[in-house]
């Protein structure tokens, strides 16, 4: 017995010694990551409004402390939009340390719980993700997710905001036959963050509190079932004092007042798998005013009804795909009208030889709305409603693609491609579609390409045409483009040089050319400093305005290590 605890002993002492080895043997630290810089220039008469110098700086940056933590760093600096005060910034700094199963974000980072909660929304703070060996997984998140802007007459894209603080949570519990997981998110405007309140804007101090629970279970082979529930608590004005009549039992979690209001979202999804099949059917449904203050946009007031079904076919070398659904509004029988849409689409792929590569798909979108007559809201009498009354929008949309290889040898690389696509759109009132309300667009894209694999040359010539007519006009752009690149000095250096000329017509009249040209060249010294160059000219001739010119060159420098 003293024996065999003493071999115990030993064992457990060898395997810390070997852990420690493996620590010491690591450099203390080691960097790795790059920076760039960017700078480009614009003159010209074409009057778009862009400024005539821009600078970007952006870099990331991991140091590596015995191999064990990582405190990867990134930022992202620009003169873009300078002046102007912002909401959420372009510019930001970010820390993302990780060790072993625990990961950190600092600084301007974004999360995402779910679609319900926190989705991907900016903020200015810190959040954790854990992922230790096991079923368990948590993440957590706080910081500011605005800053307070006040009303800028100058600027009238960026309207004034509140100062918002937000922090939120999430735990799954995932095993092999079952997953669970619940996501909460609560954030709240500091009304006093502003000096002036842009009431007049429609524009108040808010409050929301968002949680979504979520579970998914696999009973059988190939069978996989998930199905969401959220609900939003949404404050519009927290400087109401008057009183909160809700009797949701999350009245608890948030006091709220008279302008307070409850949404709700359901989500299922069915997915079978068998062989080489895939066959699923899934429904949504989301309040009318249901929102996060985790996202920065949301749809609402919609019911989805979808099927999906994907099979593989000749030996895989075949593949279709398609999905079908309806989706409704109006579910609170408020608005003036209400809209349903069908959807349909199909995906097919087809590939005989290693040579010759297709793909077609279409779909069809059929939305139909019927707008309730006054008389429903003065009188509430059974008037028959008018045929007028009812509009049905359709569209269809097919895309065909072929690309083959002519030419495949050690030297030489051919490849043909072509692109064609259909568009068709229409308003159909009272069972006819009336001269005027429709539009068709078919686009027609071809190119040619050419590779000189050993010389690291490429030759490519492309032509386009699309035609369009929309109401009682035609419309009608073609013209070629030419492309040359070339890889020199042991590939050190890539150069290349693009030439394309389009015009288009009006009932067969000239409208307008483009003529542009294209030169970039990137060099590589030392393997890990890149230098590149873009330069651009376009020519523009209109019938309408004046001809203009306008150049633009982006110069940039990037480091690696």
């Amino acid at each position: 017995m003293a024996v065999v605890g003493f071999g115990l002993r030993a064992n457990a002492q060898q395997v810390d010694v070997e852990a420690l080895k493996d620590v010491f043997k690591a450099r203390p630290i080691k960097f790795s990551g790059g920076v760039a810089a960017n700078a480009a220039w614009y003159s010209g008469n074409g009057n778009y409004g862009r400024a005539p110098f821009t600078w970007f700086l952006q870099g990331s940056l991991n140091a590596s402390i015995f191999g064990k933590i990582n405190l990867p760093f990134s930022f992202n600096l620009t003169n873009a939009g300078n002046g102007y005060s912002y909401p959420t910034a372009p510019n930001r700094l970010s820390l993302h340390p990780t060790w072993r199963w625990i990961s950190g974000h600092i600084g301007d980072v974004a999360m995402s719980f779910s679609p319900y909660t926190l989705n991907g929304h900016q903020f200015t703070g810190a959040g954790v993700d854990l992922t230790p060996e096991g079923p368990w997984k948590i993440s957590a998140m706080a910081g500011r997710l605005r800053k307070a802007i006040a009303y800028d007459s100058l600027n009238n894209n960026v309207l004034p905001t509140y100062r918002r603080i937000g922090y939120g949570a999430k735990v799954a519990y995932e095993k092999k036959l079952y997953r669970l997981s619940i996501s909460a998110f609560a954030a709240k405007d500091n009304a006093n963050s502003l000096s002036a309140a842009p009431d007049s804007l429609l524009i108040f101090p808010g409050q929301n509190l968002a949680v979504h629970y979520e579970v998914g279970l696999q009973p059988v082979k190939g069978l996989d079932f998930t199905a969401g529930y959220a609900t939003s608590i949404v404050t519009r004005d927290v400087r109401d004092t008057t009183t909160n009549y809700n009797k949701d039992f999350t009245k608890a979690l948030m006091k709220g007042n008279g302008s307070t209001a409850i949404y709700h979202a359901l989500k299922g999804q069915l997915n079978y798998n068998f062989r080489k099949s895939t066959i699923g059917v899934g429904y949504e449904r989301i309040d009318p005013g249901y929102q996060t203050f985790g996202a920065y946009y949301f749809n609402n007031d919609l019911e989805n009804i979808t099927v999906n079904l994907a099979q593989s076919l000749l030996r895989d070398k075949a593949s279709i795909s398609a999905n079908v659904g309806v989706q409704r509004d109006n579910l609170d029988y408020s608005k003036s009208g209400t809209t349903r849409r069908f959807v349909g689409a199909v995906n097919m792929n087809y590939t005989p030889t290693e040579r010759v590569q297709t793909s077609l798909s279409y779909s069809s979108f059929q939305t139909f709305m019927n707008i309730r007559p006054q008389f429903d809201y003065i009188n509430q009498l059974p008037y028959q409603q008018l045929d007028t009354l009812n509009f049905t929008q359709l569209s269809q949309n097919a895309n065909l693609n072929v690309n083959v290889l002519t030419t495949k040898n050690e030297r030489q690389l051919h490849s043909l491609n072509m692109n064609l696509g259909f568009q068709d759109a229409a308003d159909e009132q009272g069972g006819s579609v009336a001269k005027g309300n429709s539009s068709q667009f078919y686009n027609l894209a071809t190119s040619y390409g050419i590779q000189w694999l050993k010389l690291g040359m490429n030759f490519t010539a492309a032509y386009n045409i699309s035609y369009n007519t929309i109401a009682r006009n035609d419309f009608i752009t073609m013209g070629p483009t030419l492309g040359f690149m070339a890889r020199l000095f042991k590939k050190k250096l890539s150069s290349g040089l693009t030439a394309s000329y389009n015009y288009s017509k009006q009932d067969n009249s000239l409208v307008n050319s483009v003529l542009s040209i294209r030169w970039n060249a990137s060099y590589t010294v030392f393997k890990k400093h890149r230098l590149n160059l873009s330069l651009v000219n376009q020519n523009r001739e209109s019938q309408q305005t004046k001809n203009t010119s306008d150049f633009t060159g982006t110069m940039g420098y990037s480091y690696s290590f």
